[in-house]
C-alpha cells in the first residue's frame, strides 16, 4: 500500500527562525555578512509531487509508484465487491425472511377473515336462536299464565262445588235415611205413590234449578261484559282527560305568551305616544320660534304674514338675514377704509364704533326665542 500523500507526518516542517547573531557594531558591515549568508529553500509540498514534479525522477519510479496505486485501488474494490456481495446476500436473505412474513400475515389474515366470517355466521344462528327461543318463552309464559288462570277458576269452581256438596249433604243423607226406611218392594207401588209425587217435584225443582242456574250464567257473562265495557271507557275517558289537559295547558302557555305580547306593544305604544307627543311640542315650539323670527323679519313684498306658510317664511328669513350681511359688509369696508386714512386713535374710535353697530344690527328682541349670529352666516333657534 502507497503511503497517503496528504499525510501530514511527511511532510517538512521548517519554523522561519530568525539567526542568532552577536551584534558588535551598530548596523556597521551587516550588508557584508548577509551577502555570505546561504539560505536553505522551504519544501511545503508532499513527496509524491516532488517526484511527479521532480525532473531528475525516473519513469520506471513512477511507474511503480502508479502501479502500487492501481493495487491499492485494486484490493479497495475487490472489498467494496465483497462488502457488496455480503450485501446483497444479507439483502436477498431479509427479502426471502420478508416475503415469508408476508406470507404468514396472508395466512393469518386469511385465518382471521374466516375466523371473523365464522363468528358472524354464529352470532348471527344465536341471534336468531335468542329471538325464537324468546318468542318460544313468552308464547309459554301466556300458556302458563292463562293455564295459572284457567287453575284459579277451576280452584273456585272446586271450592263452590265443595260448598254445594256441604251443602246438599244434608239431603242426601235424610234421602238415604228415608230409603233405608223404606220397604224393599216400594217402587211396586202404584203411579199415585207418594213417593212418584215426591220423585216428580223433585225433578220440576232440577229442572227450575238448572233454568236459574243457565239464567244467573248469562246474566254473570252480561255483567263481566258490561264490567269491560265501563273499564273501557273509563280507560278512554282518562286519555282524553289527558289529551284534554295537554291542550289546556298549551292554550294556557299560547294564552301567556299572547298577553306577555300585548304587554310589551302597550309599553312601545306608549312609549311612542310619549315620542310623539314630545316631537309635538318640539315642532309646536319650533313653529313658535320661526313665527317670531318672522314677525322681527317682516318685509312688505312677502305679503301678509298670516297667509305666509313656513318656507315663504324661512326664505324671508333666509332674505333677511343675507340684506343685513351685505349691509354689515359694506359698512365694514367704508370703515377699513376709514382707518386706512384716519390716525391710530382714530382708528381705535372707529373700530369700537362699528363693532357697537354689528352687535345693535345682529341682536333679536328678547320675545323672538331665536337669536341671530350674523358674522358667522348661522340661524339658531332655542326654545
Amino acid at each position: 500500500m502507497l503511503r497517503d500523500e496528504g499525510d501530514s507526518r511527511y511532510f517538512l516542517q521548517l519554523e522561519n527562525r530568525r539567526r542568532n547573531v552577536f551584534v558588535t557594531q551598530l548596523g556597521e558591515h551587516r550588508e557584508e555578512e548577509d551577502k555570505d549568508v546561504t539560505y536553505i529553500p522551504i519544501i511545503n509540498e508532499a513527496p509524491s509531487k516532488i517526484l511527479e514534479t521532480d525532473a531528475n525522477t525516473l519513469q520506471k519510479t513512477l511507474v511503480l509508484k502508479k502501479e502500487i496505486e492501481v493495487d491499492r485501488v485494486t484490493a479497495e474494490l475487490i472489498a467494496k465487491r465483497q462488502e457488496f456481495r455480503e450485501r446483497m446476500e444479507a439483502v436477498a436473505r431479509r427479502r426471502a425472511e420478508f416475503t415469508k412474513k408476508q406470507q404468514d400475515c396472508r395466512t393469518q389474515a386469511l385465518k382471521f377473515d374466516k375466523f371473523l366470517k365464522d363468528t358472524a355466521v354464529k352470532r348471527r344462528c344465536a341471534v336468531q336462536k335468542y329471538q325464537a327461543e324468546a318468542k318460544l318463552n313468552e308464547m309459554k309464559e301466556r300458556e302458563i299464565n292463562k293455564l295459572v288462570a284457567e287453575l284459579e277458576k277451576l280452584r273456585v269452581r272446586q271450592q263452590k262445588l265443595q260448598k254445594k256438596v256441604e251443602k246438599y249433604k244434608v239431603y242426601e243423607d235424610f234421602l238415604l235415611k228415608i230409603t233405608d226406611k223404606l220397604p224393599d218392594n216400594y217402587l211396586e207401588y202404584g203411579e199415585e205413590s207418594l213417593v212418584r209425587a215426591i220423585i216428580r217435584r223433585h225433578e220440576t225443582l232440577s229442572t227450575t234449578n238448572q233454568s236459574l242456574i243457565k239464567n244467573l250464567i248469562a246474566l254473570s257473562d252480561d255483567y263481566e261484559k258490561g264490567q269491560h265495557d265501563l273499564e273501557a271507557l273509563q280507560r278512554e275517558h282518562d286519555t282524553r282527560k289527558l289529551m284534554l289537559i295537554s291542550e289546556l295547558s298549551e292554550l294556557q302557555i299560547k294564552s301567556h305568551r299572547i298577553q306577555e305580547k300585548n304587554k310589551q306593544l302597550e309599553l312601545n305604544i306608549r312609549n311612542n305616544k310619549g315620542y310623539l307627543r314630545y316631537q309635538s311640542q318640539e315642532l309646536g315650539s319650533l313653529w313658535l320660534a320661526i313665527s317670531n323670527l318672522a314677525e322681527q323679519c317682516y318685509m312688505l313684498h312677502y305679503g301678509r304674514l298670516q297667509e305666509m306658510g313656513l318656507l315663504s317664511k324661512l326664505d324671508m328669513i333666509q332674505e333677511y338675514i343675507l340684506e343685513k350681511m351685505q349691509i354689515e359688509q359694506l359698512a365694514t369696508r367704508t370703515d377699513g377704509s376709514r382707518m386706512l386714512q384716519s390716525s391710530p386713535r382714530s382708528k381705535t374710535q372707529h373700530r369700537k364704533i362699528g363693532a357697537t353697530k354689528v352687535k345693535s344690527q345682529s341682536q333679536v328682541p328678547a320675545g323672538s326665542g331665536g337669536i341671530i349670529q350674523t358674522p358667522k352666516n348661522k340661524l339658531k333657534v332655542s326654545v
